[in-house]
């Protein structure tokens, strides 16, 4: 959780060795990642895959942390965070015939789902630009330098000696 003056404005659930694939996992969690909670709960309530039950009991856990650490009520949550990492991979060996044998791999994942109230984020931003008043805390940081630059990557002798279609 994130803390600003004694205040947090983030709350998280975890879900650890839920099993399944993280590749399916993950096509859920980017239909909902940055939406509204209530948005969230119908979109999860109507997907027809089997991630969605576990990611539902996250998210509302989530909430329910929001609620009773932030005092923060459901209307106001986003989820800010959500992520799906590779866990342990069950490997199991099943007998065929003839004596040989065929791997069996049964993958888990860890589900992160982390939530934010806007309302406190907002006052969060504004205590930052009251403690700075003298610079713009969004353009002190410096730009990228090769955002401005520009490399030709084009070889005119491709066709030439030495290049590419030469070679026998």
């Amino acid at each position: 959780m994130r803390r600003a003056k004694n205040r947090e404005i983030y709350a998280y659930a975890l879900g650890q060795h839920i099993s399944m694939s993280a590749h399916k996992a993950r096509r859920v969690i980017d239909q909902i990642r940055g939406r509204s909670y209530e948005e969230t709960l119908m979109i999860l309530e109507l997907m027809p895959y089997r991630a969605c039950y576990s990611i539902f009991k996250l998210v509302y856990s989530a909430a329910a942390n929001a609620s009773s650490n932030l005092g923060s009520t459901e209307t106001n949550l986003i989820i800010s965070k959500a992520e799906v990492n590779e866990g342990t991979t069950v490997k199991k060996l099943k007998p065929r015939a003839r004596g040989r044998s065929y791997p069996i791999k049964r993958p888990s994942c860890h589900i992160t789902i982390g939530v934010t109230d806007i309302f406190l984020e907002d006052e969060y931003e504004n205590e930052i630009i009251n403690r700075y008043p003298n610079r713009d805390y969004l353009t002190s940081f410096k730009k990228p330098r090769w955002t401005n630059t520009y490399t030709n990557m084009i070889n005119e002798n491709v066709y030439s000696s030495g290049g590419v279609w030469d070679k026998k």
